[in-house]
């Protein structure tokens, strides 16, 4: 199994949000999906929030009519996002949890404490022929959450890892590491598929890339930032070759 490919998805969230800050149209999600294609991308991932603050309808709209691989649709679990992913009906959505005055998304979404409403949200989505996950820490009750509403794929958070790694908290950062290893065996015996994303650099990829259950990282403003120095088809090509290196 750790042999198998590792797909990448890049979210050009941030591409959208150095736009916004000007208000106009420049520079262009789409085509920062476009480029990401041609470096490898196996998918493209694009959040539209409540508050729009960065990906609009519009770059859904664009995503949908251009892109050759598929594109992930992240979305907080209103009617208002439902009815959107049943318009498009993306080849996957994933739901994430949101709040109006946070930076980015802080933490996973409480599976286990929505149970009933998760699973009645899910089920047209399902219809539709969405695949639909769930973005979730490293704890088991939400694993098993995940699997009972309905969910095809859990999308393991990796912010706190990364954090920890950051602040040069190592045994910290290794127990989250092994939290993230178990929670991903745990959800692939459930019949879950599992990805991961949030905060993941260069340096915190590899140990990552490595765990076997893994079939999907999602990876986003880190790649936009260094894209700055390096250009996007380079920086992608990098993240590219550190997670083939790391399956071995």
């Amino acid at each position: 199994m750790s042999d198998t490919r590792l797909r990448l998805g890049v979210n050009i969230d941030h591409v959208a949000t150095v736009r916004n800050a000007r208000g106009g149209a420049y520079p262009d999600p789409l085509r920062a999906a476009r480029l990401a294609e041609e470096a490898g991308a196996d998918g493209i991932t694009a959040h539209l929030r409540e508050d729009r603050r960065h990906i609009s309808d519009a770059d859904i709209d664009g995503l949908m009519a251009m892109l050759t691989v598929p594109l992930n649709f992240e979305m907080a679990a209103t009617e208002e996002m439902q009815r959107i992913a049943l318009r498009h009906r993306p080849h996957a959505v994933c739901i994430v949890p949101e709040k109006r005055e946070e930076r980015t998304t802080e933490g996973g979404l409480d599976v286990a404490a929505d149970r009933a409403r998760l699973a009645d949200f899910i089920a047209p989505l399902r219809e539709a022929g969405c695949r639909v996950s769930v973005f979730i820490g490293a704890d088991p009750a939400q694993v098993e959450a995940a699997a009972d509403v309905g969910a095809a794929v859990v999308e393991l958070h990796t912010g706190a890892y990364c954090d920890f790694h950051a602040e040069g908290r190592t045994a910290a950062r290794d127990e989250e590491l092994d939290r993230l290893r178990a929670m991903s065996a745990h959800a692939l015996a459930l019949g879950l598929e599992v990805h991961a994303g949030h905060g993941l650099t260069y340096d915190t990829v590899a140990p990552v890339a490595a765990i076997p259950e893994l079939r999907e990282l999602n990876i986003g403003h880190f790649l936009i930032g260094e894209a700055i120095f390096r250009g996007l088809t380079p920086a992608i090509a990098e993240m590219r070759r550190l997670m083939d290196a790391a399956r071995g």
